[in-house]
C-alpha cells in the first residue's frame, strides 16, 4: 500500500502557521513597545499556535503513512497523539503563561504608552487570523458536507484532529483579540491597568477551556473511539448493496485515524458453497473492502443461522 497523499488538511495548518507566525512577531513588538498586559497574553497566544501547527504538520505528516508489519493497523492514531502535544503547548504556553503575566500585573502594574501601535497591531492580527479561519472553516464545511452533517456538530465529532484545532484555535485567537481590545481601551480611558490585566487572564482561561476540550478528543480517540450512528448506517448500507452479502449479523467500526477505520463484520454470503469457497471468497471481500480510502483493514466472518441480522 503507498504512502497515501497529504489532503487539504495540510494546505489549513501552512496557512495557520504562517498567519500566525507574523501574528507572534507582530504582537510581541507591540507589547514590548506598549507594556500591555493584554497584549503580552495575545503574543503568547500566537507564539503557542504558531509551535501547535508545527505539531499539526506532523500529525498529518506522519499519520498518512502506510501501514506496515510492525504497524498492521497503520500510524493514523500519530495524528492524535501530535494533536495532544498541540494541545498541551496551546495549554502550557498559551493559558499559563496568560495567565500568571495577568495576575502578575494586577499584583505590581505597569503603565501602557503607545496606544495606536497595540490597536494597530490588533487590526492587522484580526485581519490574518480571519484569513486563516477562513481557510479552516471552508475545510470543515467541505469534510461535513461529505457526511451530510452541520459544520459545528461535524466538528466536534470529526475523527481529523488537525482541523477541529486549527478551527478552534483561529476561533479562540479572533475572540482573544476582541478580548484584548477592550482591555487596552479599558486601560486608555480610566488609566488603570487593572482591565488589561483582566484581559489577559481571560485570554488565559479562554486557551484553557479550548485546550482542555482538544485533550479531551484526543484522548478519546487514542483509546478507540467507535464510529457514530451516521457512519455506521453508511457502511452498513455499503456492506448490503453487496450481492455476495445476504445479511449482516455484527458490525464493529473503530476509527484508527483520521478518516480511517478498522471493520469487522459477520456475514451470512449468498449460495452454499464449501468450506473452502467460502474461505476464499471472505477474504477477496475483505481486500475489495480494504481499496477503499476509509477502511484501514477489513475482518470478516461468518454468521450463524441463530443471529439476528442487521438492517440498514
Amino acid at each position: 500500500m503507498a504512502n497515501r497523499r497529504p489532503d487539504s488538511s495540510l494546505l489549513t495548518v501552512i496557512v495557520a502557521f504562517s498567519a500566525n507566525l507574523l501574528i507572534a512577531l507582530a504582537k510581541s513588538a507591540a507589547a514590548a513597545i506598549t507594556g500591555s498586559a493584554s497584549m503580552l497574553a495575545e503574543a503568547a497566544h500566537s507564539w503557542a499556535d504558531a509551535g501547535n501547527e508545527i505539531f499539526l504538520f506532523f500529525a498529518e505528516r506522519r499519520s498518512s503513512r502506510a501501514r506496515d508489519e510492525e504497524h498492521p493497523l497503520g500510524y493514523g492514531r500519530e495524528a492524535y497523539v501530535w494533536s495532544m502535544f498541540a494541545a498541551f503547548g496551546l495549554f502550557t504556553a498559551g493559558a499559563v503563561v496568560s495567565i500568571s503575566h495577568g495576575i502578575s500585573e494586577l499584583i505590581n502594574p505597569e503603565p501602557a504608552t503607545d496606544y495606536l501601535v497595540a490597536y494597530i497591531v490588533l487590526a492587522i492580527a484580526f485581519v490574518l487570523e480571519g484569513i486563516s479561519f477562513t481557510q479552516a472553516t471552508r475545510e470543515a464545511r467541505r469534510s461535513a458536507k461529505e457526511l451530510g452533517r452541520e459544520t459545528l456538530p461535524h466538528l466536534w465529532r470529526t475523527s481529523n484532529p488537525t482541523v477541529r484545532a486549527v478551527f478552534a484555535e483561529d476561533a479562540a485567537a479572533l475572540i482573544g483579540l476582541v478580548i484584548a481590545a477592550f482591555g487596552v481601551g479599558l486601560h486608555q480611558l480610566t488609566g488603570s491597568p487593572v482591565p488589561d490585566a483582566i484581559g489577559s487572564i481571560l485570554v488565559g482561561i479562554l486557551l484553557a477551556v479550548v485546550a482542555v476540550l482538544l485533550i479531551d478528543r484526543n484522548r478519546r480517540f487514542l483509546v478507540g473511539q467507535e464510529v457514530g450512528s451516521d457512519i455506521r448506517q453508511r457502511v452498513l448500507v455499503g456492506l448490503l448493496d453487496r450481492p455476495e452479502i445476504d445479511r449482516i449479523t455484527y458490525l464493529h467500526l473503530e476509527f484508527t485515524g483520521p478518516s480511517r477505520m478498522y471493520l469487522v463484520a459477520a456475514v451470512d454470503l449468498t449460495g452454499d458453497d464449501a468450506e473452502h469457497d467460502v474461505a476464499v471468497r471472505l477474504r477477496r471481500l475483505e481486500r475489495e473492502l480494504e481499496e477503499a480510502d476509509n477502511i484501514e483493514e477489513a475482518v470478516l466472518t461468518l454468521a450463524t443461522p441463530d443471529e439476528r441480522a442487521l438492517h440498514s
